[in-house]
C-alpha cells in the first residue's frame, strides 16, 4: 500500500507568510505571520519551522502547493519562484492554485469571487481565473478571500487532489506598478 503524500502549501500573495501541511487528506497544521515586507528572507525558515513542528524534513515532502495570485506582485513572485525551485531540487510536483480556485473550493465553479485589490477595487471573477479589476462597491455578494490559514489549507487540498499540472506561474490581472529600470542594460561582448 503506498504511503500518503505529504503536501506543503504556502502563500505570500498578500501581507503575510502562510503555510499548511497536509498528510493525505489530514491537515497536520497551518502557520501564519502577518508581514508587509520580508517574505523572501523569512519564507524558507518559516516552512522549515512548520515541517519540524510536525516531525518532517524537506525530503518527506511529496508535493508543493503555492498561491499564484492575484495579489501583491512581489509576494506572488517570491512564492512561485520558491515553489518552482523546491519542486526542481526535491524532484516533486508543484501545483499553482489561484485565489479564485481557493475561494471557490466546495462551491460551484461559476460562483462570483471578489479578491482584494489596491485603491478600493477588487479582482472580480465570474468563472475560472478570468477576472477584471472593478470598484469594490460593484462586487455585490461575491465570495471573498478566506483568512490566510484557511486560504493556504485550501491551496494544499487543491494541490493534493491535482494529478498533473504545469509548473506554477503568477496570475496577474493588471500591469505591474513598478517602473522599468533606468540603468542601461549590460554590454554583451561577442567572441566573433
Amino acid at each position: 500500500m503506498p504511503s500518503e503524500t505529504l503536501t506543503l502549501a504556502f502563500d505570500t500573495s498578500a501581507a503575510h507568510c502562510a503555510a499548511a501541511l497536509l498528510l493525505g487528506e489530514q491537515l497536520l497544521g497551518t502557520a501564519y505571520e502577518p508581514m508587509k515586507r520580508g517574505q523572501s528572507e523569512r519564507l524558507f525558515v518559516f516552512l522549515e519551522e512548520l515541517l519540524a513542528a510536525h516531525g518532517h524534513i524537506w525530503q518527506d515532502v511529496g508535493k508543493i502547493g503555492v498561491g499564484v495570485g492575484p495579489g501583491n506582485f512581489t509576494g506572488i513572485r517570491i512564492a512561485v519562484s520558491a515553489a518552482r525551485g523546491l519542486a526542481m531540487s526535491l524532484e516533486i510536483p508543484a501545483v499553482g492554485v489561484s485565489g479564485f480556485a481557493a475561494a471557490r473550493l466546495g462551491v460551484s465553479a461559476d460562483t462570483p469571487v471578489a479578491l482584494p485589490a489596491p485603491q478600493e477595487q477588487v479582482y472580480f471573477s465570474k468563472v475560472g481565473d478570468e477576472a477584471a479589476l472593478i470598484p469594490a462597491a460593484e462586487a455585490g455578494a461575491a465570495l471573498g478571500l478566506p483568512a490566510p490559514q484557511e486560504l493556504v489549507e485550501r491551496i494544499a487540498r487543491i494541490a493534493a487532489a491535482t494529478e498533473a499540472a504545469p509548473a506554477p506561474a503568477p496570475l496577474y490581472i493588471r500591469a505591474a506598478d513598478a517602473a522599468p529600470a533606468a540603468d542601461q542594460p549590460p554590454r554583451i561582448l561577442d567572441d566573433a
